[in-house]
């Protein structure tokens, strides 16, 4: 089997110059890299990979659990793990736990078999089974919701925060029956929203009621069960609050079954800025969170850990931001 010494001795440089080009620095010259490429290949090289830890044959592959990968949301984290971890030559295993606990934990028992390097996960619910991560060693990042019980890494959005701000907004257009569709009870992103939304009544003496909420999975199907209920009240909400993208879509289902039009009978407000929310009639507004920027901050927090499993862990809270268009614009 070919090694490193052998490609550098064929492509005449050093060791470094064959690592630093076969892992796509980009200080190297691109003739150089053409010329090491070759090399590899007549030779048959295959590296290790940068990010093996010889005492403990880790692989240089991080696995990324993310709770729906139909969510754009949960893919643009994906984009910025995978591109912050491309540069260093790690590869991404992306794994979709749907939003269930047993999946979740079958994906962290492939990750301890399979030898991983770390794990960046966005917790399903209440419980988790990162404790056994923990107990090996092995390094772990958690984006979106905190891990219950757990000290780690952690990148959030201040959901609660951005909620309210939403909130605040519809009240400031002029509805007075504003409702809210969030997720499950116990997660806390669900939590935190319906929070927020609470906090803004609050602040603005304004009606809020139970009858105005409805909880359900963080899914179309639910949303749109959740909207006919509320729009079919007899004081049915003139707003609404919609905890996600996926959410939003039901939502949109249910008003054009019920014949009721967005952002003239009702106002609509919705977590994360998916592709298509501006291709809408009418556009709708939104709160948009740095899905990107979470997935490239936890990135390179796991490749921290990964390098010193010692730090102490860290909590790092992101801005969202509220995107006004004609969906919530009284007319």
């Amino acid at each position: 089997m070919a090694t490193i010494s052998d490609v550098a001795a064929r492509a005449g440089v050093s060791t470094a110059t064959v690592s630093r080009a076969l892992n796509g620095k980009s200080t190297v010259d691109r003739d150089l890299v053409a010329r090491v490429r070759k090399a590899a290949d007549e030779l048959g090289y295959q590296p290790n990979g940068p990010a093996r830890n010889l005492r403990r044959q880790e692989a240089a592959v991080v696995a990324l659990i993310i709770s729906d990968v139909e969510n754009p949301f949960f893919t643009a984290i994906a984009r910025g793990v995978e591109d912050v971890a491309h540069e260093v030559g790690y590869s991404v295993v992306l794994c979709n736990s749907d939003e269930n606990a047993e999946k979740e934990n079958r994906y962290i028992d492939i990750a301890i078999q399979e030898r991983v390097a770390g794990v960046i996960l966005s917790p399903s619910g209440t419980t988790t089974s990162v404790a056994k991560l923990a107990g090996r060693g092995t390094a772990y990042v958690a984006v979106d919701r905190p891990l219950p019980g757990q000290d780690s890494d952690v990148v959030l959005v201040d959901t609660r925060l951005a909620a309210r701000q939403a909130t605040t907004h519809l009240v400031a257009q002029g509805y007075e029956r504003i409702g809210c569709i969030t997720g499950p009870s116990g997660v806390r992103t669900a939590d935190d929203r319906l929070a927020g939304y609470r906090d803004a009544l609050r602040a603005a003496k304004h009606r809020g009621s139970p009858r105005l909420v409805r909880r359900t999975e963080y899914k179309a199907a639910g949303a749109r069960r959740a909207a006919l209920e509320l729009l079919r009240q007899s004081e049915p909400p003139n707003a609404l609050l919609i905890a996600n993208s996926a959410m939003a879509v039901g939502v949109l289902q249910a008003l054009q079954e019920l014949q009721i039009r967005p952002g003239r009978d009702v106002g609509l407000v919705a977590f994360d800025d998916a592709p298509w929310a501006e291709l809408v009639d009418p556009p709708l507004s939104v709160v948009a969170q740095p899905a990107y920027e979470i997935g490239a901050v936890a990135a390179r927090l796991l490749l921290a850990r990964i390098a010193d499993n010692t730090r102490p862990p860290t909590t790092t809270t992101l801005g969202a931001r509220l995107q006004e268009r004609a969906s919530s614009h009284r007319k």
